[in-house]
């Protein structure tokens, strides 16, 4: 079974992240979504509550691919956290050359610490490049329209994270 690993802080899960995840869940048979816990990034999403969103996306996602995609919360290093889950590939999604830069650094690490995981990585749909989960909440917090970056689902809940319902 090949098995992937989809890393993200996912605070919220986007338009971007959901097509990385379909386009991903066509070249494995099980992707696995590794939802960090990064107190540094200090999310506005609980642990919990990133988890519930991805399972509600990603539960119409499975149905479409036909691939098994299920959360994985992970606080140690990448590499460890694909060794736990048994990925063979890790799944990085690209929007621009500035990503590129550090997932260049990233890899090398990676492949420093096990040559045998392999990333691949997905340039994002044009129309989604422009998405960062960071602008997303910045602009539902100053009552601008998410609902082009965000699904129904996802808005409702950063609109009611926001006391905005």
């Amino acid at each position: 079974m090949r098995i992937g690993l989809y890393p993200g802080t996912f605070d919220p899960i986007t338009l971007g992240h959901i097509d990385i995840i379909r386009r991903g869940a066509m070249l494995v048979d099980r992707l696995v979504i590794g939802v960090a816990i990064n107190r540094d990034k200090g999310p506005m999403f609980s642990l919990e509550e990133r988890v519930a969103m991805i399972e509600a996306e990603c539960a119409v996602l499975s149905k479409e691919t036909g691939t098994e995609i299920v959360p994985h919360p992970f606080e140690n290093l990448l590499i460890d956290c694909a060794h736990e889950v048994g990925a063979q590939v890790i799944v990085r999604g690209l929007r621009a050359v500035a990503d590129f830069e550090y997932e260049f650094q990233m890899v090398g690490m990676n492949r420093a610490m096990d040559s045998s995981v392999e990333t691949v990585f997905l340039m994002a749909e044009a129309k989604h490049q422009a998405i960062a989960s960071k602008l997303v909440k910045e602009i539902a917090r100053l009552d601008g329209d998410v609902s082009k970056f965000v699904t129904p689902h996802v808005r409702d809940q950063l609109l009611a994270k926001l006391g905005k319902t």
